[in-house]
Parts: C-alpha cells; sequence; structure tokens
C-alpha cells in the first residue's frame, strides 16, 4: 500500500516522502496514529505542492540571509564599556552585549546564539567577529570596544 507520511517515522522515512509499505502497517499502525495518509491522486497532488511551497521558502529565506551577510560584512558595532585602575574592564564584552549594540545602533535584529564568540572580549581594541545568519551562510563584523 502507497501512503504519504505526515511526520518523520524511525527507521522509514521523512515527512512528505511516498513508500511503499505492507498492507496492515498502515491499517494497523501508521493511519490510526496519523503518521501517514494514503497515496491517493489528490493528496500526492496536494503533498508535491507543500514540498514546492517549502522548497520556494527555503530559498527565499537563503537569499534574504545572503543578502543581510552583504549588508552586515561592511559593519562596524561600537561598544563603550567602563574601565578600571590600570585599563582593566569591568566585566567583559559576551554576545548578548554586540547583539544590543547591532539593535540599538544600527537597527539588526540578530540573535545572540547566532554570534560565535568563542570567548568574551576582555580587553580594549578591534575584534573581528563571526555570526552564522543561515546553516549555510556566514560573516563577520567588526566590533570596536572603547572606553566610556
Amino acid at each position: 500500500m502507497k501512503v504519504i507520511l505526515q511526520q518523520e517515522v524511525k527507521k522509514l522515512g521523512k515527512k512528505g516522502e511516498i513508500l511503499e509499505v505492507s498492507e496492515g502497517y498502515a491499517r494497523n499502525y501508521l493511519l490510526p496514529q496519523k503518521l501517514a495518509i494514503a497515496a491517493t491522486a489528490n493528496n500526492v497532488n496536494t503533498a508535491t505542492q507543500q514540498k514546492a511551497a517549502e522548497e520556494r521558502k527555503k530559498e527565499r529565506i537563503l537569499d534574504e540571509a545572503k543578502l543581510l551577510a552583504a549588508q552586515m560584512a561592511k559593519i562596524t558595532v561600537a561598544i563603550p564599556v567602563r574601565m578600571g585602575e590600570g585599563g582593566r574592564l569591568f566585566g567583559s564584552v559576551t554576545a548578548k552585549d554586540i547583539a544590543d549594540a547591532l539593535a540599538t545602533q544600527h537597527k539588526l535584529e540578530i540573535d545572540k546564539r547566532k554570534i560565535e564568540l568563542k570567548d568574551a572580549l576582555k580587553s580594549l581594541g578591534t575584534f573581528t567577529v563571526p555570526i552564522k545568519l543561515h546553516q549555510e551562510v556566514g560573516t563577520q563584523i567588526q566590533v570596536t570596544v572603547k572606553p566610556e
């Protein structure tokens, strides 16, 4: 019996795949659990349309990420920090600080988890910070840590 998977099923397949399974497995497990639907002509057309729509959405998101990466490559973010005795910083500059500075200075909302800062910045100067905007798209920005 041919079925279209509605969810990922371990050791069987991923969502949207059209598979041939035994009739008992389909009738007794997949269909009652709503893990799959019967592969009628109407359901197959609907599934192919949904798959095409998902592909278009993924391409659009990738294009937007590439455009944003090109814009962000030119950005420099200045972060003022308080200084203690001997030129030492009070605290450090973290990914959250960089994300907040991007939001206030350049009106860019970037999630702090996308900023790939290995260690917090603990000294004055200009640093190159990588940002992962998408699985396939990354960029770098310049972060300047300066005294307040």
